[in-house]
């Protein structure tokens, strides 16, 4: 079973390899939800994920014989490059198992360290399948991303470096996939502090342990922005841990991820990925949850597809009003296109996009639908360039 002493034997081995990252307070953040809160920046580990530290901690524990054989793992990207990182630094062969749908930077990372990587399956499951009949196959050693509790032992370091740094936290909320991560955690924090309470993060599309841990039957989707932790099959080991020790579960949705994702970027200028943005898309869509505690988020990783991200801060926009889609209708006359701009620009937006339409309207044919795209300052300055337009003549509506 896994106990703090494992953890604090990690904590020892992986010293020096791995970074001790800053656990400082949020006063934006907490202001925002009505709770105080301490952020853990494992986005800043040389390969931008706490999985360094499970990584680290299993391949030092490797004898000579099992060095020499090598090591295989599967994982959508983060684990891969912990291993391949650290197989790397202590001489050992790795071979990495992915998903084809592993975003390329990860892929990419990942061969920079060195590894082997084969592209197998579109699910973890299949990709694991294939990385255990490599591993027998070729003899090398299997190094399971979150159901081994030597990675767990090492994941669950980051616990003892949060309650050193703030050790009257009342409460921990960690991203959950297979659980290796919150099950270090809860170990650790459990053992030091009997009264924090733990609670687990995962996505409504990939819910394998609060199915697991509540008996719930929720269904399971295909696909997550947050694709670190989209597990089907939770750990044996790890769910063991949970039971015990984690004192709820709670989902969230893929927009409450998104805009975790872009308040992390905008507020505390950090990029992290939507396993990395789970706690406080908790946070977001529980406040009364958690009003009024002390409570500690880890940043858990920030590797994510520049394309991802750059959908993710234009819906972000969009939400916001700061990025708008209006339709204007005016009577097709020469100079009507330069009225309606002309009005706009008056009224202080910025014009992204201008969709002139004459063919596919419902309008009289002596009339013209024009569609802008326009950048706003808000809500309420859409609200006002289309009252701007409406007094000069035009038929305008947000789209």
């Amino acid at each position: 079973m896994l106990s703090l002493q494992d953890i604090r034997d990690a904590a020892a081995r992986v010293q020096g390899h791995v970074l001790n990252t800053p656990c400082v307070e949020s006063q934006t953040l907490s202001q925002i939800v009505g709770a105080q809160i301490f952020l853990k920046f494992e986005n800043l580990q040389f390969t931008a994920s706490f999985k360094e530290r499970g990584a680290c901690n299993k391949l030092t524990l490797l004898t000579a014989e099992e060095r020499a054989h090598g090591v295989v793992a599967m994982s959508a990207g983060n684990h891969a490059q912990g291993v391949a990182y650290h197989a790397q630094r202590l001489g050992v062969r790795a071979v990495i198992v992915m998903p084809r749908f592993t975003p390329g930077v990860k892929v990419e990372r990942t061969r920079g360290f060195g590894a082997e990587v084969v592209l197998h399956g579109d699910t973890l499951d299949e990709a694991r399948a294939h990385a255990y009949a490599l591993a027998q196959a070729q003899g090398l050693i299997f190094v399971h991303p979150y159901d081994d509790e030597a990675v767990a032992a090492g994941q669950g370091t980051l616990a003892l470096e949060i309650l050193q740094a703030v050790p009257d936290l009342d409460t921990l909320v960690i991203a959950v996939g297979g659980g290796g991560l919150i099950a270090g955690v809860a170990t650790a924090a459990k053992a030091l502090q009997p009264g924090i309470e733990i609670v687990g993060v995962q996505t409504t599309r990939f819910p394998a342990m609060v199915n697991a841990v509540k008996g719930t039957h929720h269904p399971q989707g295909t696909s997550t922005i947050a694709e670190g932790i989209a597990v089907g099959t939770p750990g044996v080991i790890t769910q063991e841990v949970v039971k015990r020790l984690v004192d709820d579960l709670v989902l969230v949705d893929e927009g409450d991820i998104e805009q975790a994702v872009l308040m992390l970027l905008e507020i505390e200028k950090t990029l992290v990925e939507g396993a990395g943005a789970a706690g406080l898309a908790a946070l977001l869509r529980y406040p009364e949850r958690f009003a009024g505690k002390k409570v500690g988020l880890v940043l858990c990783g920030g590797n994510i597809d520049p394309l991802l991200l750059a959908a993710i801060i234009e819906r972000g926009m969009v939400r916001s009003g700061r990025l708008a889609r209006i339709k204007v209708s005016a009577r097709d006359t020469p100079g009507a296109l330069a009225r309606i701009t002309a009005t706009v620009a008056d009224a202080g937006a910025n014009i992204e996009e201008v969709h002139h339409q004459r063919a596919f309207t419902l309008l009289s044919a002596q009339n013209v639908e024009i569609e802008l795209v326009l950048q706003t300052r808000g809500h309420a300055h859409v609200a006002e360039v289309l009252e701007q337009l409406r007094s000069a003549g035009m038929e305008a509506a947000l789209v």
